[in-house]
């Protein structure tokens, strides 16, 4: 497993239009499913006169957690086309929501594919699309003495400081890439 991947910076929208029907897409960064919960909640408000409000996401960098939903549309010819833009521009930690407003004109299902597809590949090349590190938690309990030792590898290793306590035993907790993450446990426990 790779300790990189590819998500997109901000909130980004896309459009398309087909036989008068027009399709709202709306692509947001995420972390949780309760935080997907909560957006799709907020266009299922906002968007209540509108015919579907359709989603797919992928979470996590193994990129293993995902879900599409058609809502009503038939069967795979929404959320799927939307989770399809996603995996070929292999972006995980995304939400893309997708709002249809029907124009009276049935489209078909290659049609609805098609539309599904344009208006999430629209919010993708809308929106930033960024490459960030998986990283781990390390955290590590010394003796005040050893203050500067820890903080020599701190400063060579180069690790985001979480928190750090300065008592009669101090701790410090570090977030640092995830291939690096041994190599600092490593270097630390060397020290006791």
């Amino acid at each position: 497993m790779t300790d990189e991947y590819r998500t997109i910076a901000t909130t980004s929208e896309g459009y398309y239009t087909e036989k008068r029907s027009k399709f709202l897409a709306f692509a947001h960064p995420v972390e949780t499913v309760n935080e997907v919960k909560d957006i799709i909640a907020q266009y299922r408000k906002k968007y209540y006169d509108a015919r579907h409000v359709c989603f797919a996401y992928m979470l996590g960098a193994d990129r293993t957690d995902f879900r599409i939903n058609d809502d009503g549309e038939p069967s795979s010819t929404a959320g799927k086309p939307i989770l399809g833009q996603i995996n070929s521009n292999d972006l995980t930690n995304i939400l893309i929501v997708v709002v249809r407003y029907y124009g009276g004109v049935n489209l078909g299902t290659s049609g609805l594919i098609v539309a599904y597809r344009e208006a999430a590949a629209d919010a993708i090349a809308h929106a930033t699309i960024i490459t960030r590190q998986v990283e781990e938690l390390v955290k590590y309990s010394f003796a005040y003495p050893q203050m500067n030792d820890v903080m020599r590898i701190v400063k060579d290793m180069n690790p985001r400081i979480i928190s750090q306590t300065y008592d009669n035993t101090c701790e410090i907790v570090l977030s640092i890439r995830k291939s690096e993450a041994e190599q600092l446990r490593s270097r630390l426990a060397k020290l006791l």
